[in-house]
């Protein structure tokens, strides 16, 4: 746990009781501080009390007592309008954060000597494969590595800092919005395309959410920005007209005179007067298809933002594991395998994984978002047959009539079933992919509990395949 700097003997309200919003409170009480918890879901205030807090009414309490108002990411700051919370803390001049902001502002509390290194990634898509890479290579480089924010651990839960310490922080756009005193050592924005809207108001407002990763980098930092849309182009202009940090830019799709790039899975270094090859990802089994090329340029790049010698960052790529529900093999049956890609949560997502195979049998749906898949039509042939589940079931039937074979399967356990059944006939290696395009929220918690879902309906397929075979 970091113990929480700056609020010490105050009280500071705290609301979402979930993963971050115990984690600040534990945080804040380690470091002195007093906490007023809510949530307006009587299920977490129920969680809360068993795990030893107390609540405070936040509807009906004084909220002039209160020196800070600390978010969990998923509460609405602005859009679609804000939450009740917000208001109130406006109304009583309180200032509103999340937890990233009160590990900023902690890390900058600290002595300079004791302040750690700070790596943070955002994106629209592959920041979680990326923040786990970069963590990857940090470990194999023998650095005292912490990984978390919006991926695994919540940075508070983190261990305590020291000097030596890297974190490798994912950040969404939620988070960023409730940052100001961030100074990230290396920060890294993958890539940008449309995706809540809803909680930004518009484009605009999600890329400026996303552009609060770069605040407070001066001489010294690195940014490493991905060039290969349109945002990023013009982020990495932007910066560039400033001049003070070093700017990197990344691209899987382009040669370039700076920057490190990767074209057909070769990775290039363009840092010195020439481009040099320094990796063959095509080798790295963990690293498919050209979306992790980019995943791994960036990690690459801010690898050696962090000093580590470009030749054991680029050793180290060949080496990761994976991350667990983007593009993971669960298992395989004969000869259909079966690909979780529970976190392609949006179309732009699933793109990728769609793009790694030249013929799947896709499970997709769940809570539609305003995208939809219509973006995809031009992967529809890869498409085998289709197996749609949750909310989106029926408007995902409609895009597909007549460019694909699709079946409204409703559950990711039926649809493993039906998908298995068909691929198995054809006696050819397969590919069952879920890759959802869409939320998880109308059938599960997370893309996490899709998953696993999606994991559990492979297993008991297999044994019941197995059973089978020795009957």
């Amino acid at each position: 746990m970091i113990p929480v700097r700056g609020f010490e003997g105050k009280t500071v309200a705290v609301f979402g009781l979930a993963r971050t919003g115990l984690a600040a409170a534990r945080a804040l009480m380690a470091s002195g501080a007093k906490v007023a918890l809510w949530d307006d879901k009587a299920a977490s205030r129920e969680a809360a009390l068993a795990d030893g807090f107390d609540l405070t009414d936040l509807t009906t309490a004084d909220w002039s007592t209160f020196s800070a108002l600390m978010l969990s990411p998923g509460v609405p700051l602005t859009h679609p309008k804000p939450h009740w919370t917000v208001d109130r803390a406006k109304a009583a001049g309180v200032e509103f954060l999340g937890d990233i902001e009160l590990f900023a502002r902690t890390v900058n509390a600290a002595v300079e000597h004791k302040r750690p290194k700070i790596v943070a990634i955002t994106g629209t898509n592959g920041k979680s494969t990326t923040t786990a890479l970069i963590g990857h290579i940090c470990a194999e480089a023998g650095r005292d590595v912490r990984i978390g924010g919006n991926i695994g651990t919540g940075v508070l839960g983190l261990d305590d800092m020291h000097g030596g310490a890297v974190y490798v922080l994912e950040l969404s756009s939620y988070q960023l919005d409730l940052t100001s005193s961030l100074k990230a050592d290396v920060s890294v924005i993958l890539n940008i395309s449309p995706d809540h809207l809803e909680r930004h108001g518009d484009m605009e407002g999600y890329v400026a959410a996303k552009k609060r990763i770069l605040l407070n980098q001066d001489k010294g930092d690195t940014a490493v920005i991905g060039v290969d849309d349109g945002f990023g182009q013009r982020i990495c202009t932007e910066i560039t007209s400033a001049n003070r940090r070093t700017i990197v830019p990344i691209s899987a799709s382009k040669a370039m005179s700076r920057g490190v790039y990767a074209l057909d899975g070769l990775l290039y270094d363009a840092a010195g007067d020439r481009a040099s090859q320094v990796a063959d990802l095509t080798r790295a089994r963990s690293l498919p298809g050209r979306h992790n090329w980019q995943n791994a340029a960036a990690a690459y790049a801010a690898a050696k933002g962090l000093g580590i010698d470009g030749a054991q960052a680029a050793r180290a790529l060949m080496t990761f594991p994976g991350l667990a529900h983007r593009m993971e093999t669960v298992g395989s049956i004969g000869k259909v395998r079966f690909v979780n890609d529970s976190k392609a949560t949006n179309a732009d997502a699933a793109r990728q994984a769609l793009s790694s195979y030249p013929k799947v049998y896709w499970i997709a749906g769940g809570q539609p978002k305003t995208d939809g898949i219509d973006d995809l039509a031009d992967l529809f042939p890869r498409v085998i047959k289709a197996y749609l589940v949750g909310a989106a079931a029926p408007a995902f039937a409609e895009v597909l009539k007549g460019k694909a074979p699709a079946v409204q399967s409703g559950t990711i356990a039926a649809a493993v079933e039906a998908a298995f059944a068909d691929a198995a006939t054809t006696g050819k290696d397969a590919v069952v992919l879920l890759s959802p395009a869409c939320a998880s929220f109308d059938q599960f918690a997370d893309f996490e509990a899709r998953g696993e879902a999606f994991r559990a309906a492979v297993n008991a397929l297999a044994a019941s395949q197995n059973n089978r075979g020795a009957a």
